[in-house]
């Protein structure tokens, strides 16, 4: 089972949310990111937030349309995105995937990579137009060449990084040592149909990249 989430960010930062449907799809709404879903001719099987960016017109008309609607005040100590991925977890998802999450308010953005590191366990991904987001745990990883994303770079979240090694990649890495703050990994390419990064000690971020905002 994949659980999709969309969140309120701005409707042209999304991707085509219909090319990551399908039958093993669970959609989650998230607040505005609700109303986002029902445009597309996507019905969430729950709908999650405070909706407070919402009209009571049209908080309104979605208590009409959807099932199941967990509505909660706009004074808590989670956000509504974290409210809903932790649903999203308790649930077993093979992989959950989040959308809605970039190119607004800073402050969310930042609180929806904290949540990645939070689950950095768990197969969780955050897409927009130009970009997929990981958070990594020490082990291997096999990375795929995607025209859509020709641009691999890598950000230590926690202080250093320990025997970071790249292979496959125009600029290969091996047995590097890295700090929070170093440029050195960004904007790195595959050379090859697929390529493997691993590391011995930390957490490490992925981002793939492209130059331009494209309709995926």
């Amino acid at each position: 089972m994949w659980i999709h989430i969309v969140g309120g960010g701005p409707s042209e930062q999304l991707p085509s949310l219909h090319q990551y449907d399908g039958k093993q799809v669970r959609w989650l709404g998230v607040d505005r990111g609700t109303k986002t879903l029902l445009e597309a001719g996507i019905r969430p099987v729950k709908a999650f937030g405070d909706f407070d960016s919402l009209t009571e017109e049209e908080i309104a008309s979605l208590q009409k349309t959807l099932n199941d609607m967990d509505i909660w005040p706009a004074e808590k100590d989670k956000t509504d995105m974290e409210i809903a991925l932790e649903w999203a977890v308790e649930q077993g998802a093979d992989q959950i995937r989040i959308f809605g999450a970039t190119g607004g308010r800073l402050d969310h953005l930042f609180g929806n990579v904290q949540l990645l590191i939070k689950y950095a366990n768990r197969d969780i991904e955050i897409i927009d137009r130009q970009n997929v987001l990981t958070v990594h745990l020490p082990g291997t990883y096999t990375v795929s060449y995607d025209e859509r994303y020709r641009y691999v770079s890598y950000i230590p979240i926690s202080h250093d990084i320990k025997g970071l090694t790249l292979t496959g990649f125009k600029y290969p890495l091996t047995n590097c040592h890295i700090f929070r703050g170093s440029t050195l990994c960004i904007s790195n390419e595959l050379i090859q149909s697929s390529g493997t990064f691993s590391f011995s000690e930390g957490i490490l971020m992925m981002i793939r990249s492209s130059d331009f905002h494209r309709c995926l």
